[in-house]
């Protein structure tokens, strides 16, 4: 009776335990794959082969929320099959542990999936073999622990020295892994940093369309910011969003211009996937940067006029 009572309990306990397992075990996966991106850089830059800072604070972010889950409600569970308040044979527990694996084994394959197609469109053959081996490890670990847990004879009372020995080399895994994600993820003053730098540029690129526009209307570049300021742009966005210093305008040539600015990251030599498509002119160093700019080729009167940078 006790156990009828309980079901919807361990069925809860059973799908949040397939929630954090899920969310632990990509986390991990991951964590390893950004790694592995970060020392063996990919030389084409595509996605998914180049290490993201994005993908890797998604990663640590689960691991913090989801494996103190996943172990107290193992926890949980196991606790009540010790205590005979859950049947060893109970429908909950057969069928939604196959759940747990049919769960696993879809995701498992969808790693799978996406590591090969990496590798037939150019990864390098040991970034592949070393991811590879990565989800056949993790594959290996949770589809023995299911499997030999659903298979015990005895539980009520028994603790099975098995069992224990994966719990223990889990957390190890786990604590592995996300210790080595503290040396490669950004600290949140360097996020703080790089978002700051990316408004910065956003900045950039509205003062060059309002320059545009300003000299689509009056034929020549302004001789300074003031002059687009209010008619063309908000004030907001010819300064620094920080420190509220005015950016510095240079003006070129007769169609190009510079805009100057204190950045605070290094776009140039990242090996963040994230600004692998930035272009090569926009990128920039950490500290007083200067960035050419020049009036788009439909403006110029005849299209006659050379733009050089």
């Amino acid at each position: 009776m006790e156990t009828r009572l309980s079901s919807p309990k361990f069925a809860f306990y059973y799908l949040l335990s397939l929630v954090a397992l899920v969310f632990t075990a990509i986390s991990v996966g991951q964590i390893i794959f950004q790694f592995i991106n970060r020392h063996l850089p990919d030389i084409f830059g595509q996605y998914g082969t180049d290490f993201s800072s994005d993908v890797l604070k998604f990663a640590i972010s689960a691991i913090v929320i989801a494996t103190p889950i996943f172990f107290w409600i193992t926890r949980l569970i196991y606790r009540n099959l010790f205590a005979g308040k859950l049947d060893k044979d109970s429908g909950i527990r057969r069928w939604l542990t196959y759940f747990i694996l049919f769960v696993s084994a879809v995701v498992i394959i969808v790693f799978l999936i996406i590591t090969i197609n990496n590798f037939l469109n150019g990864e390098w053959t040991s970034k592949f073999l070393l991811k590879m081996l990565t989800v056949i490890a993790l594959a290996a670990m949770v589809f023995t622990f299911y499997l030999h847990d659903i298979r015990r004879t005895e539980v009520v009372g028994q603790k099975d020295r098995t069992t224990r020995i994966y719990f223990f080399a889990a957390l190890v895994i786990v604590i592995a892994a996300f210790v080595t994600s503290l040396f490669m993820v950004e600290s949140p003053q360097a996020a703080r940093n790089r978002r700051v730098d990316e408004r910065i540029i956003s900045n950039f690129y509205s003062i060059e369309s309002a320059v545009n526009s300003y000299y689509l209307e009056h034929k020549e570049l302004p001789a300074s910011l003031d002059q687009i300021r209010t008619n063309y742009l908000s004030s907001e966005s010819l300064r620094d969003p920080s420190t509220q210093e005015p950016f510095t305008y240079k003006v070129s040539s007769s169609t190009v211009f510079q805009l100057c600015a204190n950045f605070r990251t290094d776009t140039k030599n990242t090996k963040d996937v994230a600004y692998q498509y930035l272009p090569d002119t926009q990128r920039h160093l950490t500290g007083y940067q200067c960035l050419d700019f020049k009036i788009y080729p439909d403006n110029i009167k005849g299209g006659a006029v050379e733009m050089k940078y």
